[in-house]
């Protein structure tokens, strides 16, 4: 009577030594069977902490995961935690998530100063640090920061599309720069300068920085227009690039604006500016734009309205598709580990990634990243503002 409950318990010992069952899963910490917990900071307070969007939609869209059943049977978890944009707090959140919450790796965090503060530590501990919205390319260094990639246009890809734009249609333009005192501004300056290579001594007339803490940028507005500047390279955050129009407007300089894509955005930038100070303005996209008519049949821009309204209906529709993107591409890296849940795989994962093509980027715009290239993607589309939206330039600038 006990023969064939014996030989049912070896047929299931042997199934379990299959490769694809318990047996040869691999878990680093914060995973179980039936958890991945990650850990990130964002600014929930301080001046910029309209950035925390990228921690509430990254939520929302894990939580829609997890009700679908998760990625692979397991649910996520994500630790978000409040830096206020501050590198010394980002410190010590960050090694709260590492030492105390135990998380598998650190995703999806805004910030160049503050994930710029916390890399060293990550990669002297080998926990992985990925897909972090940082523009800086101190982060995009294989070699010293292996356990690091970024999401982002790096700077000095994203700047080289602006200056190879002036150089092409305005050659002697007089270009003022304002930038955020901190690695943002200073690495946007630095690199778009170096874009313009020879011609930037003689092109870029007048710098003005501003701290994240100043009420107004009013002052450095008053100074680059009296420089004669024809041109505006606005090296900022979106509150200060809404102010820095609409004081230009106010002073009737007519100046073409340049902006960084992150400061793009019509209803956190160009309508508290005015639409009509911003006409004209010229920026590069990699994304679809919420606001533009031309996506309103699109299978995924329907697909991110569908998700916005159930999950995400506090927030900003228009401003929110940067982080949804960025939540997908965290989903996409876990799906691939598979039951290897290690940090080693993890990284493995987050570093080879081919011809992805997301919903919300562009058509055409597909994700490369290798372990020894880690931009994953180096081209957008030029477009110009035309007082009611963005008009996209026929083809993909960049390289």
């Amino acid at each position: 009577m006990t023969r064939p409950l014996i030989l049912v318990a070896l047929s299931l010992s042997i199934i379990g030594l299959s490769p694809a069952t318990a047996a040869d899963k691999k878990y680093g910490p914060g995973v179980t069977d039936t958890e991945i917990r990650l850990g990130q900071t964002m600014p929930y307070s301080g001046p910029l902490s309209s950035l925390s969007r990228f921690g509430r939609v990254e939520a929302a869209y894990l939580g829609k995961i997890n009700a679908a059943g998760g990625i692979n049977g397991r649910k996520v978890t994500l630790i978000s935690l409040d830096d206020a944009y501050t590198p010394g707090k980002t410190v010590q959140q960050t090694r709260k998530l590492v030492e105390d919450d135990d998380v598998l790796a650190i995703v999806g965090s805004v910030g160049t100063p503050t994930n710029l503060a916390i890399a060293k530590y990550l990669n002297a501990k080998a926990v992985p640090q990925i897909l972090v919205l940082a523009s800086t390319p101190k982060l995009d260094d294989p070699q010293n920061l292996p356990w690091t990639t970024t999401f982002m246009m790096p700077q000095p890809v994203e700047t080289r599309i602006y200056a190879e734009y002036l150089l092409k249609t305005k050659p002697d333009a007089k270009v003022a720069v304002i930038y955020q005192n901190d690695d943002l501004g200073k690495g946007n300056l630095d690199s778009f300068k170096a874009a313009l290579g020879s011609r930037a001594s003689s092109m870029v007339v007048a710098e003005a920085a501003y701290d994240i803490m100043d009420p107004t940028v009013d002052s450095q507005v008053l100074v680059l227009k009296a420089s004669g500047a024809d041109t505006l390279f606005h090296a900022s955050n979106a509150r200060f690039a809404a102010q820095a129009i609409r004081k230009a407007h106010e002073l009737r300089w007519n100046v073409q604006h340049v902006l960084l894509s992150g400061v793009s955005s019509i209803s956190a930038v160009l309508r508290p500016a005015g639409l009509a100070a911003a006409k004209g303005a010229v920026s590069a996209f990699w994304l679809k734009t919420s606001e533009d008519p031309m996506w309103d049949d699109d299978a995924g821009m329907l697909e991110y309205r569908a998700f916005m309204k159930e999950w995400a209906p506090n927030d900003d529709i228009q401003e929110s598709i940067f982080p949804y993107a960025a939540a997908q591409m965290i989903v996409e890296v876990l799906k691939k580990c598979g039951d290897d849940l290690s940090r080693e795989n993890l990284i493995r994962q987050a570093t080879n990634i081919q011809g992805v093509q997301l919903p919300t980027f562009l058509p055409g715009l597909t994700i490369n990243v290798t372990p020894t290239d880690r931009i994953g993607w180096r081209k957008a589309r030029m477009a110009r503002f035309d007082g009611t939206r963005w008009v996209l330039f026929d083809d993909f600038v960049g390289n």
